[in-house]
């Protein structure tokens, strides 16, 4: 398992990726597998044996090309003097050194696999393949070298809610306009209600979205979070009335829909991307076609129990099913890859 160098697993902090890479290790050691994690810091973390590429993450430098070329290139020699059935791997770039490894690749796209993501996705070696995780992500680019689609899971350990919440509207993500944080605020004043924005902010380019879109919006109705710990935002869950996810791109998946979920806490989202995979609209949530109508679907969300929320998730995304989902992957393509790339790697020399 290769990811990539800029958290720990888990994150103390934001990091889905981290979440779902940390949950889908423990699983598969639960069910017997052999599992090598290859990532930097620590990696005290997960029950996998780790092998760290540098002694810390490299989070101060998020989104840099050279951390995770070098991290993959340390990768890459460790693994030439290693024997596994597959490599999975959770990088933006491993798709470009697949090619150099000894055994087959399952690479899982995490991010919308458009523009310059879609340019390198196109150079995918024939011992790789690409996972999905969901439907509406792999039908933004269904000509790439997809293999399955592999919906996220999550560890059933978060605390539950008994009863609907009652505290302010809750926005949980990173500090971006296609995360539509305004959007939240619009729609919470339309419907009078309070919310809190929890957001990510570490890089550049956040910071100056929050400090000229968001911070002069900030009114005595909005409490405004930077960069809140695991802990804080659980409790936030908690209290939440609901979760708003008013996203303005197609979301390739939108792990903080299912933590909400997990909590019992209903999510009002509009419908782009994977959202409708996600949310059984009237059951665990409310999708709207239309940033006008988030603000009554706010008023009206608190009718929605718990219990459904929360069992959706476990029968649908745990990191039990996850785990499933990747050994069929895992299977499939160890098997029908290992001839062509035997044959590939005898014409390499290194």
């Amino acid at each position: 398992m290769v990811v990539p160098p800029w958290y720990e697993l888990p994150p103390p902090g934001y990091g889905g990726l981290e979440q779902v890479c940390a949950a889908l290790v423990d699983a598969l050691v639960d069910r017997g597998h052999d599992v090598t994690l290859f990532g930097a810091g620590s990696g005290s973390g997960t029950r996998a044996s780790f092998v760290g590429s540098a002694p810390a993450p490299a989070a101060d430098r998020v989104g840099q090309v050279l951390p995770e070329l070098a991290h993959l290139a340390r990768v890459n020699q460790m693994l030439a003097d290693e024997r596994f059935d597959v490599v999975h791997d959770h990088t933006t770039a491993g798709v470009l050194f697949a090619r150099h490894r000894p055994a087959p690749t399952v690479l899982t796209v995490h991010n919308r696999p458009t523009g310059e993501l879609a340019d390198v996705l196109t150079d995918v070696d024939p011992s790789a393949g690409l996972v999905a995780i969901s439907h509406a992500q792999r039908r933004l680019r269904p000509e790439l070298s997809w293999i399955d689609v592999v919906h996220n899971g999550m560890v059933g350990n978060l605390p539950v809610k008994a009863r609907p919440g009652i505290g302010p509207v809750l926005w949980l993500a990173r500090y971006a306009p296609d995360k539509g944080p305004d959007l939240a605020i619009h729609a919470c004043r339309a419907a009078g209600l309070p919310l809190v924005l929890a957001g990510k902010c570490n890089e550049p380019v956040e910071e100056e979205y929050l400090h000229r879109v968001i911070e002069p919006m900030v009114g005595p109705d909005v409490t405004l979070l930077r960069n809140p710990d695991r802990q804080t935002c659980v409790d936030l869950l908690l209290a939440a009335r609901c979760l708003i996810m008013p996203v303005r791109w197609e979301e390739p998946f939108g792990m903080a829909m299912l933590e909400a979920m997990a909590t019992g806490t209903p999510v009002v989202a509009l419908n782009r991307g994977a959202v409708p995979e996600l949310i059984n609209h009237g059951e665990t949530g409310l999708i709207c076609d239309d940033p006008v109508d988030l603000a009554p679907a706010l008023r009206d969300v608190s009718a929605i129990e718990p219990e459904n929320c929360v069992s959706h998730v476990r029968r649908w995304f745990s990191a039990e099913r996850m785990a499933e989902g990747y050994e069929r992957v895992y299977r499939a393509w160890s098997s029908d890859r290992r001839p062509e790339l035997a044959l590939s790697r005898s014409a390499w020399v290194p």
